[in-house]
């Protein structure tokens, strides 16, 4: 992960493309189609390094895997899955990890979940807690249970009703994945609404849920189950949508368009902070599923809380609008983005200081006095931390801006493998 890329301004931007499957859905349905009887199919299954963490486990669990073209067929054993002899390598996915673990926690026998050093890092309590609750045993390394991750799966789980303390979707759907194999309902809930992927790809397998919205946040509760075999067809990712939303408006002459986006109400919140900032940036419904355009704007700074963006994955490319955009931005309740692959939050702020701006913080919250315009932009250097986010940010800003050169940019294969290729192909 040490490759170096060098990105120089773009004159023009036109035209569009397809950004690679939500990762998110992708995650899922590899799990929820193990966890079945037989063949299900996954279309359009995110192509980047973090699903591929997640495909291997389950076949080492007993699934297997076969692919063909753009389809892949995913056949769920008849007993269920086993553990494993070997540790189970989550590589740098903190899903892969989190979402495992629930699914493990009902797989009787020891996992050893491990990840690569920036995932090693991140707190695991927050689905330690839960699980441990529920009849597993989960334990890590210190205080924060970080990796290797030992789960004692059991098929003695029990049903529990849990108050999710850290806005995560991956919390509430390690949870929600360990309840299928419990005795009795289980219920989680959120004071702030989080990506209701896992719900709605439970319904589709055939599961029992209920889901209340209240205040804001709200209830899931779940029935124990077994996922019936699939059709999985993932929509384009729109956190991945979302850099090429920001380079439209940042750029001064771009038109684009990103096809085949999933517009779920949680999973789009950048698009509303990008329109209050004065974004010329749309959904559009486009042969069967939803299109994001975006042109080049005259952005004016905004305040954006964490509770628009519950997952905080776009604040880095944020940042960056709001390095182009007149006046301060000020970014609210942005403690999570600390344990994230890197600290995004320090991260964040420095990108946008090298882009040329003032950046300052208070607690939790950091501002951002915008410079008007990107080519207004600092041509800078980046070293991406092994966080796939950070390279795609600071690939906008350079492209949009002034250039710039980023060490690691290899570790964007997490996620998006053909970033680059796609980024090039709009020049």
């Amino acid at each position: 992960m040490n490759a170096t890329r060098e990105v120089v301004r773009a004159s023009a931007l036109h035209g569009s493309l397809r950004v690679p499957g939500d990762k998110s859905a992708s995650h899922r349905a590899l799990m929820l189609s193990a966890l079945a009887s037989g063949p299900s199919t996954i279309e359009g299954l995110s192509p980047g390094r973090d699903v591929e963490s997640t495909s291997a486990i389950i076949v080492q669990l007993g699934a297997e895997r076969l692919n063909e073209n753009d389809l892949v067929t995913l056949v769920g054993p008849e007993q269920g899955l086993k553990r494993s002899e070997r540790d189970l390598d989550c590589g740098n996915s903190g899903t892969t990890m989190r979402l495992m673990a629930g699914v493990v926690s009902g797989v009787l026998g020891s996992h050893t979940l491990v990840g690569d050093s920036s995932l090693s890092k991140r707190p695991m309590d927050r689905v330690a807690t839960p699980l441990n609750l529920m009849g597993a045993t989960v334990k890590g390394q210190g205080d924060r249970n970080t990796a290797p991750l030992q789960v004692e799966g059991s098929q003695a789980l029990r049903g529990i009703d849990y108050v999710v303390p850290v806005v995560s979707a991956q919390v509430k759907s390690a949870i929600l994945l360990a309840a299928l194999g419990a005795a009795g309902p289980t219920s989680v809930h959120e004071d702030v609404l989080t990506r209701t992927t896992t719900e709605d790809m439970f319904r589709l397998a055939g599961l029992s849920v209920h889901s209340l919205e209240e205040k804001g946040g709200g209830t899931v509760t779940v029935n124990p189950g077994r996922p019936r075999a699939t059709k999985w067809r993932i929509p384009g990712d729109p956190s991945q949508a979302a850099y090429f939303a920001v380079l439209g408006a940042i750029h001064d002459c771009a038109v684009l368009e990103v096809l085949n986006v999933d517009s779920s109400p949680q999973r789009i919140g950048f698009v509303t902070v990008l329109q209050r900032m004065g974004a010329a940036v749309t959904m559009e419904p486009r042969d069967g599923g939803v299109s994001l355009l975006s042109q080049s704007s005259e952005l004016v700074g905004a305040e954006i809380n964490s509770s628009e963006i519950p997952s905080v994955d776009e604040v880095p490319i944020l940042a960056v609008a709001a390095a182009a955009a007149t006046g301060v931005s000020v970014f609210r309740d942005m403690a999570e983005l600390r344990v994230k692959e890197s600290d995004r939050f320090s991260g964040s702020i420095a990108l946008a200081k090298s882009l040329g701006c003032r950046v300052w913080e208070e607690g939790d919250d950091f501002f951002v006095e915008g410079l008007g315009s990107a080519r207004s932009f600092s041509t800078f250097a980046l070293h991406a931390s092994l966080d796939h986010r950070m390279v795609m940010a600071a690939a906008v800003a350079g492209c949009a801006g002034g250039g710039c050169t980023i060490s690691g940019s290899d570790t964007v294969s997490s996620s998006y493998p053909n970033f680059f290729n796609d980024l090039a192909s709009l020049s």
